[in-house]
């Protein structure tokens, strides 16, 4: 019977996404297994059987959700991202309370989590051990002593069953260790051998000769790292490879769960590139290095961006460090349990303006209060090179500013903010795209915190080039998320991936796990909304997924798909300024950039469209940061010609136009630019003193430009007079830039 109800349960488990059972980090036949009486199991599962289905509207991740088709027939992946449900109802911390206070369960209020006694330890082992955390912001639980988690309806239904069967604790074994598929089992199993055979492989520091541990440690640029920090901090050599091996030990154990390889790569500036790869993958890898030799009464922490930062932290200061799993990108919420016993958090997760912005981003996580910031500077650069240059580490920890200010500061305060931006000019600007270089000429980057509004006519392949631009930028390590409204994310992902592969998969179908695979390793989400939304509904999961993984992009297509929801009886101009005016609030206060992708209004074929052209362009063109319009001009005999006009940039004001030619075999538009295509940048109309269209200045130049052209005129008429050959006009020859 225990077996038939946790198949049952398994089954139902994978059928429902979102109401997946308990979940545990550590492999389940470590741990010895205790079973529930039948009747508590029974009520257990009917309450997860019978959970009504969250709707349909969430995000996408990667996942390990996989179907077999029949025999015979070769085994796909369902999808390279699978569900993970966000309620139409967010908890909140004040809901999260209410429901431990109706249960009588004592909680402390920490910095990012609720702390709890752990329902899943018997009430002689736990005493008065608060050792069960609840997310303030999603609800999630991890307890600290089991590594039990799961989402608060999980928790939710553990209580229920423990009131109505009188039980003082659950057993942490009953629903755990069921993996979605076969082959999910088997990945998991091969991931802990490959584990074991690299650690095994690997040799410590300390075992090599002298010689060559010294040649390594030049190699890594770490020659003030002492032997005797490594052995601490277990650290070890993979001779294959000449990587350093960082081990991630967890667990009731401590035992061996992953791996994190990095090798050095010097460049011709004597700077050295370091290259990442861990087992398990990325996405599976939660590793806060360091932290197997922080104490228990510990109360103050350097956070570092990197494994070699926090043994220089270590060695430089004593003071207890850890290092993130995948640096700058992203602090997974399913670490914040273990940073809760610490009253000070100093982040020092780099020395460039990258970091300093991940810094401000993961404090709000954080808890603001306890949190203090290391601003990167020419003395204060990354900790492991402080080290090697000879700076005190100490000192720059405590000059380190709080990461919590008032609302009114000076120019005192804003001082070195200015000076790292003025030092630090290309980092300000953001990040480059590698398939558009002219986008780069004219908005220098894509930054973080800003609003892009985007239009373009009907057909004119709106969808197809933002999902470009946003590849490109996802490619470089952008966390993205992208709301389709209007295609359905199948068909988008298709376009994506072909973008990624530069050809037709459809043609080439013996590659297409090859690109699937690196596809996947994107950081790249979709939320499962299709058709018309309620603007509150996309921003609560918006922000639900800047909050788990850290989204740096955000893409809506489109806005009209969210009016429909908005009352009737207001008038849409109205419910439109409201919609805008939210997502320039979300983009300031989380540090995500928004791109908004907006129809415009009906114009003539024959007229380009401009910033007048969007639908209720008044509040649109205000708010937003840069406005970008794909200009297409139709033609009988052959495909539009299309280019991308920016003529809004509030970054530093460059505005301009390039064309585009878009490749059908890879639906992309960033072909190499023809010799005979030239940046055309324009020149912004001529404004009066109180920032108003000058007509009467513009006319004076349209004058001057009329009288220009008349004398070009009569010099081409008197070269042509005295040469019969043809002479190409200089005044509207390619190549040349024009300016408007």
């Amino acid at each position: 019977m225990y077996n038939v109800l946790n198949r049952q349960v398994m089954w139902r488990s994978s059928l429902l996404r979102g109401t997946t059972c308990l979940l545990q980090v550590v492999a389940p036949r470590f741990l010895p297994q205790r079973h529930f009486s039948s009747p508590v199991l029974r009520l257990l599962t009917q309450r997860l059987l019978h959970r009504p289905a969250v709707a349909s509207c969430g995000l996408r991740f990667r996942g390990a959700d996989y179907f077999l088709a029949h025999s015979g027939v070769r085994a796909y992946k369902k999808d390279a991202k699978s569900n993970v449900e966000f309620p139409v109802s967010p908890i909140t911390v004040t809901d999260i309370k209410a429901y431990l206070r109706s249960k009588d369960i004592p909680f402390h209020d920490g910095y990012s989590c609720l702390h709890t006694p752990s329902i899943f330890m018997d009430t002689a082992t736990r005493k008065d051990r608060f050792s069960l955390f609840i997310d303030k912001t999603t609800g999630q639980f991890l307890c600290k002593d089991t590594l039990v988690g799961g989402s608060w309806e999980d928790l939710q239904d553990c209580l229920e069953v423990m009131q109505k069967e009188e039980q003082d604790f659950l057993s942490p074994h009953v629903l755990l260790g069921y993996h979605e598929s076969v082959e999910e089992q088997e990945e998991t199993e091969r991931e802990l051998k490959e584990v074991q055979r690299i650690w095994s492989s690997s040799v410590p520091l300390s075992d090599v000769p002298e010689d060559e541990a010294q040649l390594i440690k030049t190699m890594f640029q770490i020659t003030k790292i002492s032997n005797a920090t490594l052995k601490r901090f277990g650290v070890r050599l993979f001779k294959p490879t000449k990587s350093l091996v960082f081990p991630w030990f967890g667990g009731p154990n401590a035992s061996l769960k992953g791996v994190k390889l990095i090798s050095a790569q010097s460049t011709d500036t004597e700077k050295v590139i370091y290259n990442e790869a861990t087992v398990p993958k990325c996405n599976s890898y939660y590793n806060l290095f360091g932290l197997p030799l922080v104490g228990r009464m510990d109360s103050e922490v350097v956070l570092t961006g990197h494994e070699l930062d926090t043994l220089a932290v270590s060695q430089a200061t004593g003071l207890p460090s850890v290092a993130l799993p995948r640096g700058v990108s992203c602090l997974p919420p399913i670490l914040l349990p273990y940073l809760e016993q610490f009253k000070r958090v100093t982040l020092w997760l780099g020395g460039d303006m990258r970091s300093w912005e991940a810094s401000k981003i993961f404090s709000r996580k954080l808890g603001l209060r306890r949190c203090s910031l290391v601003r990167p500077g020419e003395y204060r650069p990354c900790p492991v090179e402080a080290l090697s240059q000879g700076k005190n580490l100490s000192h720059i920890i405590k000059a380190s500013i709080p990461a919590a200010h008032k609302s009114i500061v000076s120019f005192k305060q804003l001082r070195e903010d200015v000076y790292g931006e003025l030092v630090n000019t290309e980092q300000v600007a953001g990040v480059k795209w590698a398939r558009f270089p002219q986008l780069n000429k004219i908005l220098k980057g894509h930054r973080k915190g800003e609003l892009t509004v985007f239009t373009g006519p009907t057909g004119s392949g709106k969808t197809t080039f933002i999902s470009e631009v946003a590849l490109d930028l996802c490619m470089q390590g952008v966390n993205t998320l992208w709301g389709s409204f209007e295609i359905n994310n199948v068909r988008l992902a298709k376009i994506m991936l072909t973008q990624f592969a530069m050809q037709r998969l459809e043609e080439n179908l013996e590659q297409y796990d090859y690109w699937a695979d690196k596809f996947e390793e994107l950081p790249l989400y979709f939320m499962t909304f299709h058709g018309q939304q309620n603007i509150k509904t996309v921003l609560d999961t918006m922000q639900h997924a800047v909050y788990l993984y850290d989204i740096n992009h955000v893409i809506i297509d489109n806005l009209q798909f969210m009016m429909g929801q908005e009352n009737l009886s207001v008038d849409k101009f109205a419910v439109q300024d409201h919609i805008i005016g939210a997502f320039r609030k979300f983009a300031t206060n989380t540090s995500c950039h928004v791109t908004l992708i907006i129809h415009p209004r009906k114009e003539e074929d024959d007229r380009e469209l401009q910033t007048a052209s969007i639908f209720g362009s008044a509040k649109a063109s205000q708010e937003a940061d840069n406005v970008l319009i794909l200009q297409e001009k139709k033609l009988v005999t052959c495909p539009g010609r299309r280019s991308l006009q920016v003529t809004k940039n509030r970054f530093d004001g460059d505005v301009g136009i390039f064309p585009l030619d878009f490749i059908k075999s890879s639906l992309t538009f960033s072909s190499p630019v023809k010799g005979k295509h030239k940046l055309r940048k324009v020149t912004p109309k001529p404004e009066n003193e109180e920032g108003e269209w000058n007509e009467e200045v513009e006319g004076k130049e349209v004058t001057v430009k009329k009288e220009e052209v008349k004398k070009e005129k009569a010099e081409k008429a008197a070269k042509t007079t005295k040469t019969p050959r043809s002479v190409k006009n200089p005044a509207t020859g390619n190549g040349t830039m024009q300016k408007q």
